[in-house]
């Protein structure tokens, strides 16, 4: 998991500190919706070529290491 997450940079200089895949400014946030969205990572393969497949695992896995650092509100009766 590791080496997936040094894929991933925070630089207050670019993007406002947002965290990027490296060496690009997607952000990861932009990656991990257009998956939740439905886009495949073929699609957003294609629609950014800059990206990797390691890259869109490297935004998976820094997803889920922030989601074990705090707890986001949901608010119930939004059952999908």
């Amino acid at each position: 998991m590791n080496a997936l997450l040094d894929r991933i940079s925070i630089d207050p200089e670019i993007c406002g500190g947002k965290p990027c895949i490296k060496g690009t400014r997607i952000w990861v946030a932009l990656v991990l919706d257009f998956l939740a969205g439905g886009m495949t990572e073929a699609e957003l393969l294609t629609e950014y070529p800059q990206l990797s497949h390691q890259d869109v695992l490297a935004a998976i896995a820094y997803g889920a290491e922030m989601s074990r650092q705090r707890i986001l509100p949901i608010p119930l009766g939004h059952v999908a």
